[in-house]
């Protein structure tokens, strides 16, 4: 599985922004898929990830009720879309698939990853 990650960019606190990533090689309806991001200087840490069958969503405490995570199983396509968005949302962001239903905030169960979008919050 190939993925591509886009729409990063440099916004502004409080603005909104949305990632996409698109999915090649594999059967994207039987993958569960997540975002994670990392800051400068910090670890890659998990955003957010939405679940191959039901569709269940999983967020880190700290976008919460600003991002929500969706998918396009037609198109190959998941997204991120971030609102409300604050200084320390600035990090790369990275899409990743894995073929697990649970666990989904645990990045070592990710087999493929996107190359990452760069996402800036200024003021």
């Amino acid at each position: 599985v190939q993925l591509q990650a886009s729409g990063g960019g440099s916004v502004q606190v409080k603005s909104s922004l949305r990632l996409s990533c698109s999915a090649s090689g594999g059967t994207f309806s039987a993958l569960s898929l997540g975002w994670f991001r990392q800051a400068p200087g910090d670890e890659r840490r998990f955003v957010a990830a939405i679940s191959w069958g039901a569709n269940r969503t999983y967020y880190a405490d700290s976008v919460k009720g600003r991002f929500t995570v969706s998918r396009e199983n037609g198109k190959s396509m998941v997204y991120l879309q971030m609102n409300s968005m604050e200084f320390e949302d600035t990090a790369v962001y990275y899409c990743a698939a894995t073929i697990a239903l649970s666990r989904l905030t645990d990045e070592k169960l990710y087999s493929h990853w996107g190359q990452g979008t760069l996402v800036t919050v200024s003021s």
